[in-house]
C-alpha cells in the first residue's frame, strides 16, 4: 500500500494515567496498517515508565526507531514528531490527518484544547482538527471531576468532540486487566471506524462483527 492511500491517524499520549489504553490502541492502529502520527508529551513519558516499564526517548528520531523495534512494525507507519516540531503535517490544516485520539488525556491537555491553547504540537493538532471539522475523540482520565473538568468537556461535546472518558465496562466478564483495556479500545477502533475483534458488542454472543 502506498503512502498516498494509507489510513493516517494523529495519536497523543499526555500525562494522565492510563498508559496501557494508548499502548493497546497504538499496537491495533499499527496492526491494521493505518500511519500513525504519534505526539508525546514530557509527562506522558514518565507516566509510561511508571505504568508500563517503557522509558521511551526524549529524542523523537530515537524514540520512533524505539517504538519501531519494540512494535516490529513498518518504519513509514509510524512517524513521532516533538512537541516544537511546528513544520510538522499535524500542525497544518492542509496536510492533518482529519482523525485524531489523545489517550489518555489529562485535564490539563483537556484545558487547552478547549481553550484553543497550541502552546506545544498536541494542542495545535487538536486544534487543527476543530478548525477543520476533523473527528477528535478525547480518552479524559481523572477521578473525580470538578465543575471545570466538565465545563471543559461539555464545551468539546459541542462542538462535536467525543469525549470518552476511561471507564470500562464489565459486561464482556474481564478475566485481567488486559480486558479492560481492551474494552476502551474497542470502543475507540468502533469510533474511529477501524475493524476490531477485541470485545463482541453487546448483544452478539458469538464476536465482534
Amino acid at each position: 500500500m502506498s503512502d498516498k492511500t494509507t489510513r493516517q491517524i494523529t495519536l497523543a499520549f499526555t500525562g494522565a494515567s492510563g498508559a496501557p489504553y494508548g499502548w493497546r490502541l497504538l499496537q491495533c492502529l499499527l496492526a491494521q496498517q493505518v500511519q500513525v502520527h504519534l505526539l508525546i508529551s514530557s509527562a506522558a513519558r514518565v507516566v509510561f515508565a511508571t505504568e508500563h516499564d517503557i522509558k521511551l526517548s526524549a529524542a523523537p528520531d530515537k524514540c520512533q526507531a524505539q517504538l519501531v523495534e519494540m512494535l516490529q512494525c513498518p518504519p513509514h507507519l509510524l512517524k513521532v514528531y516533538g512537541k516544537d516540531d511546528w513544520f510538522s503535517p499535524v500542525a497544518s490544516g492542509s496536510a492533518a490527518p482529519s482523525q485524531m485520539v489523545v489517550c489518555p488525556c489529562s485535564t490539563g491537555s483537556l484545558a487547552a484544547i478547549a481553550n484553543g491553547a497550541s502552546e506545544n504540537l498536541i494542542e495545535r493538532a487538536a486544534d487543527v482538527v476543530l478548525k477543520e471539522r476533523g473527528q477528535l475523540i478525547l480518552v479524559v482520565r481523572e477521578s473525580p471531576l470538578n465543575a471545570i473538568h466538565l465545563e471543559h468537556m461539555l464545551k468539546l461535546a459541542r462542538l462535536g468532540v467525543t469525549i470518552m472518558p476511561a471507564a470500562p465496562g464489565f459486561y464482556h466478564q474481564p478475566k485481567g486487566i488486559e480486558d479492560l483495556v481492551d474494552f476502551m479500545v474497542a470502543r475507540l477502533l468502533d469510533h474511529l471506524e477501524l475493524e476490531q475483534q477485541l470485545v463482541p458488542r453487546w448483544g452478539y454472543q458469538g464476536g465482534a462483527s
